[in-house]
């Protein structure tokens, strides 16, 4: 097979995220001899690196993000009835490749899953679910139960999980009034409980009755927290719509996950600035920004004042928050074959690379009145950069040198674990 690369540079008038691109195939000699990959389309005025074409190993099928292949994905939306499950956070290549090194032993795999993950995944001895925030327990619980049954299979961690999804589902009356800190509560256990309920589908112990009760409790306690957009600063709603994404995919919502979709659009336009904005920011209500200097990937909270340790200023604390929600909510949409990681690339690996180089050099670079950053000596670094990292460097090539700096010397060697940041180095380390 010959490969060539090609880019059509194009300016739409107006945002919709329902457009399609088509290729016409028509006027060559043989349509059904060419085959398409890596199909990218980029915000702003200039395509990223060039991204290589498949190895002739696996040049003869591209690859269309059906639930046969999770190497790529399309920015088609999926089909009815074509749901790729485990398909949340996490798919069964991700799961089968930390499975085996934790089983040859391997680092870090081996040694983060036995000192971390695993100390989480034990048994919850609720009998009714407790309410608001009281919920992390059995939240973290869950997914750390799930996760540790993919890795080992020993039915003890499924059956812990399945207890804890049973429990709720019977038990749990919903978050109160949707408003305020309610809607971030939704989003927090929402993005553990979603991809703990999706990891566990493949149990055959858990009972057809069980799973229908699980998803009906997702649909009447979880949805009216979660469909009604925060006005607070954005890491609300990235929050919400991650839990979003992972819920639709177990309940096999078109719906949600369309909703989900549209939400992360204007989400992440409001939330990381890229060049091509102008010299002024897109808003949402509720969410001003505070920076006294522009650049590529200054996120709206990153310059955020009246600070989460009581010197004033937030040092890319929220910031680290909200990036991990807005990129595990890209990978649950790539595991079903949408690529939103695509679609917002620049503003995306900006921010990676931004905010890496802010923590590494500890301060804000000069975008932030207080130029102080946050950083593990404080307990306010956290595991998150991996997924992005991994997708865009692993799956597509791209540099992402401080990324991988800030990895390599600081988060695989010391972060912090909370909420929605569950063990990154673990789960999507390659």
């Amino acid at each position: 097979t010959t490969w060539a690369n090609h880019k059509f540079t194009f300016v739409a008038t107006t945002t919709d995220a329902t457009a399609r691109i088509a290729f016409n195939l028509g006027m060559t000699a043989n349509p059904t001899s060419v085959k398409l990959d890596n199909i990218g389309v980029y915000e702003g005025s200039n395509c990223p690196s060039v991204i290589p074409p498949p190895s002739s190993s696996s040049s003869s099928s591209p690859s269309n993000g059906s639930s046969s292949s999770f190497s790529s994905a399309s920015s088609a939306p999926i089909a009815p009835g074509s749901w790729v499950h485990p398909g949340a956070h996490y798919n069964q290549a991700d799961l089968d490749y930390v499975k085996g090194k934790i089983a040859a032993g391997a680092q870090p795999w081996s040694g983060k899953f036995i000192s971390g993950l695993r100390g989480v995944a034990t048994a919850s001895n609720n009998n009714t679910a407790p309410a608001g925030e009281a919920g992390k327990d059995d939240a973290r619980k869950a997914l750390a139960n799930a996760l540790a049954w993919h890795y080992t299979g020993d039915d003890t961690y499924a059956n812990n999980a399945v207890r804890i999804l049973n429990v709720w589902s019977r038990t749990f009356n919903g978050f109160g009034d949707p408003s305020g800190q309610n809607l971030l509560v939704a989003g927090w256990i929402g993005s553990l409980m979603g991809p703990a309920a999706e990891l566990m589908l493949g149990y055959n112990e858990w009972a057809a009755a069980d799973i229908a009760a699980t998803r009906m409790m997702f649909r009447n306690r979880f949805y009216p927290a979660l469909n009604v957009m925060s006005t607070w600063n954005g890491n609300v709603d990235l929050t919400q719509i991650d839990a979003m994404f992972a819920i639709a995919v177990f309940n096999e919502d078109r719906a949600e996950f369309d909703l989900a979709v549209t939400r992360f659009n204007n989400r992440i336009r409001a939330y990381m600035y890229f060049t091509t904005d102008g010299a002024v920011p897109f808003t949402l209500p509720g969410a001003g920004w505070n920076q006294i200097k522009l650049m590529d990937g200054l996120m709206q909270e990153s310059c955020r004042t009246g600070g989460y340790n009581g010197a004033g200023y937030d040092g890319g604390h929220h910031a680290q928050y909200a990036l991990a929600a807005a990129v595990s909510a890209a990978e649950v949409a790539w595991n079903q074959g949408v690529d939103l990681y695509g679609m917002h690339s620049q503003r995306m690996m900006s921010a990676l690379e931004l905010l890496s180089r802010q923590l590494i050099a500890g301060n804000m670079l000069g975008a932030c009145s207080t130029n102080a950053a946050a950083d593990r000596t404080s307990g306010e670094f956290y595991d998150t950069f991996e997924i992005g990292y991994n997708h865009y460097h692993n799956r597509r090539m791209m540099p992402m040198t401080n990324t991988q700096t800030l990895l390599s010397q600081r988060t695989r060697v010391n972060a912090a674990n909370d909420w929605n940041i569950f063990f990154e180095t673990t789960t999507h380390q390659k």
